[in-house]
């Protein structure tokens, strides 16, 4: 059986894809380097990370981007032996602007080389694109509307894109205003017995989120909505595991079967926030006699566990839990914040057997923040790494984190303290911006030695510990809420205005420090990422 989600922990807006006997699905990377995560299946059941496709600044330069801007809804589509990838780059997207870039790169296989951008527009976001069976090519995405007393969600436009010339041409024409649930995104194309189908989301992308499909036999429409209206939803559900369904995409197996991938939540239990983020689970589909997409198993309700196509399984070997950072590249479950993996800053190859990171930023900062993270992909589970530091300022620092954002994390670093003129631990953080100590008294270690971090979740509960190499596990600080660090509690809504938006999930990171300027590295032998429940589930 398919058990939902498919892929547990951050993973929203997904969109899949089938080429031959292989499944793709890429959802959105936000902030995280490199963009857009896409994940390989041949059953629908078994899936294994295979690659991110934006990997090199010419093709994504995020410095300065905020919290939750970056990529936004990426489309994976393939057509004439060419796998094309479109994408937004979000600038800004607090308060009444948004600046959305949209583009396209393209390769004749999956895992790359990709090319460098096509930039399309910028009048909105989640673009995707349409092959049509006439060999025209179409760019459809949603439109922005700043003004007040406006419906922000402009409606979904349509313009034809030129490959050979590499940009849109023709007018832009809005083809769907949206139904009653209103925030129309999202946009997905298909083609099936004489009809254009549109498929969206709507409803926003928490609790009320939906997908909405609409027809014509005309690609410039009018569009009528399913009148059962929505297809997907977990609104007012609250027995439900999968909350916040919304935002799919179709495909349709080689044995002519179908099933939608749509966005979901799990919120912790107790509580509405989601530190998993937004998660990818899939349903098995049929349709109708008159033409209407419909949940297989009936009604509009995600459902935990699905009938898999008749398909021949195929799992993966399962990710070790360890990472020693040996072979000189970076296991590909970790990501940085908004930049590559260069030499200036992290490396495997001058210290063998250790991922040797150089402090730079403040973990503020949107620009040069000298930090790797991996996916929280389950209500309870711990990581642990092995750190050697060799501080000598209190502007110095290294150790593990529990991070959502700029905004909201929790870090026990090892740093200096110059009144008890000691290398000491303790934890610190930040709670919507504000500066936060969470030890009352920082502990002082062997200056120089190698120092055992670990973090260990349950639910809603977060406890650091360290220990000496070999010694026992000691507690420190007190049991943090991990609830802090989800979706819901990022955002902030001000005077009618979303002055900061949480779209992520929890990532556990390594990272360094040097306010000073001085670029003092810090070496880290090993990490492990250990699941105390399958998947994520509870």
């Amino acid at each position: 059986m398919i058990t939902n989600p498919i892929l547990p922990g951050f993973n929203p807006d997904p969109s899949i894809l089938r080429v031959g006997e292989d499944y793709y699905i890429a959802t959105s990377t936000f902030q995280w380097f490199p963009g857009v995560q896409i994940h390989h299946s041949r059953d629908l059941v078994h899936w294994r990370l295979l690659t991110r496709p934006l990997d090199r600044l010419s093709q994504l330069n995020m410095l300065g981007n905020p919290d939750s801007g970056g990529i936004w809804a990426p489309c994976l589509s393939y057509s004439d032996g060419l796998f094309y990838l479109v994408y937004t780059d979000v600038k800004s997207h607090a308060g009444a602007y948004k600046d959305t870039h949209n583009y396209v790169v393209t390769s004749p296989s999956i895992t790359g080389p990709w090319s460098d951008p096509v930039y399309l527009n910028s009048n909105g976001f989640d673009p995707s694109l349409f092959h049509d069976d006439d060999g025209r090519k179409w760019v459809v995405n949603m439109a922005w509307d700043f003004r007040k007393n406006r419906n922000s969600f402009n409606g979904i436009y349509i313009r034809e894109y030129s490959a050979s010339e590499g940009r849109l041409i023709g007018p832009s024409r809005r083809i769907f205003e949206g139904s009653e649930l209103g925030l129309t995104e999202g946009p997905h194309l298909y083609k099936k017995d004489g009809y254009y189908y549109l498929m969206v989301a709507e409803g926003g992308t928490s609790y009320e989120h939906a997908v909405t499909v609409a027809r014509s036999r005309e690609l410039f429409g009018p569009y009528e909505a399913d009148p059962q209206t929505p297809v997907v939803t977990s609104w007012n559900k609250p027995r439900l595991q999968l909350q916040k369904a919304g935002h799919g995409s179709l495909v349709e197996t080689q044995t002519g079967e179908w099933y939608l991938a749509h966005l979901c939540g799990r919120p912790l239990e107790g509580t509405d926030r989601c530190n998993l983020g937004r998660e990818t689970a899939i349903q098995r589909c049929a349709w109708t006699d008159d033409g209407w997409l419909r949940l297989a198993a009936g009604g509009n309700d995600p459902q935990d566990v699905v009938i898999p196509p008749a398909l021949e399984a195929h799992p993966f070997p399962p990710v070790p839990e360890k990472d020693d950072f040996d072979g000189g590249v970076l296991n590909i479950q970790w990501q940085s914040l908004r930049r590559p993996f260069t030499e200036e800053w992290i490396s495997l190859s001058e210290r063998p057997g250790y991922a040797r990171i150089r402090g730079m930023e403040s973990p503020n900062s949107r620009f040069l923040h000298s930090l790797i993270g991996r996916r929280q992909q389950a209500f309870r589970c711990e990581a642990e790494t092995k750190l050697e530091f060799s501080p000598e300022s209190y502007q110095q620092m290294a150790g593990l984190t529990y991070y959502y954002n700029s905004q909201n994390y929790y870090y026990l670093r090892l740093s200096w303290n110059e009144d008890l003129n000691a290398a000491t631990l303790a934890i610190i953080g930040n709670d919507h911006g504000i500066y936060r100590e969470y030890t009352e008294r920082e502990v002082p270690v062997p200056f120089g030695k190698p120092i055992e971090l670990r973090l260990k979740l349950d639910q809603s509960a977060l406890q650091f510990e360290f220990r000496a190499v070999g010694g026992d596990w000691t507690a420190i600080g007190p049991v943090l809420d991990a609830s802090q660090i989800s979706d819901e509690y990022a955002t902030h809504l001000v005077d009618g205005y979303f002055t900061d938006w949480g779209f992520t999930g929890a990532f556990i990171g390594l990272c360094v420090q040097d306010l000073s300027g001085g670029r003092l590295h810090a070496d880290f032998d090993y990490f492990i990422y250990r699941e105390t429940e399958d998947k994520g589930r509870q």
